[in-house]
């Protein structure tokens, strides 16, 4: 990694990260304290990471709706 990001070319394309949505991955998995799945499955952790992402936009949306008002 360090080899990676020690040229300009690794720099530029690492700083791009910054703009994906990775870091709303960490956000969830942090402040939710999602560290594993708890069913197995991929269709029950499919479902489980939907309501994980849904509780994460709805207080988002609650959180700025009290900022307006």
């Amino acid at each position: 990694m360090d080899r990676k990001i020690s040229s300009k070319t690794g720099q530029a394309i690492y700083a791009l990260r910054k703009a994906i949505v990775e870091p709303v991955f960490g956000q969830i998995k942090s402040s939710r304290g999602l560290d594993r799945f708890w069913l197995r499955g991929l269709e029950k952790v499919n479902g489980e990471w939907s309501l994980m992402a849904t509780t994460h936009n709805i207080l988002k949306l609650f959180r700025a709706s009290l900022a307006v008002a």
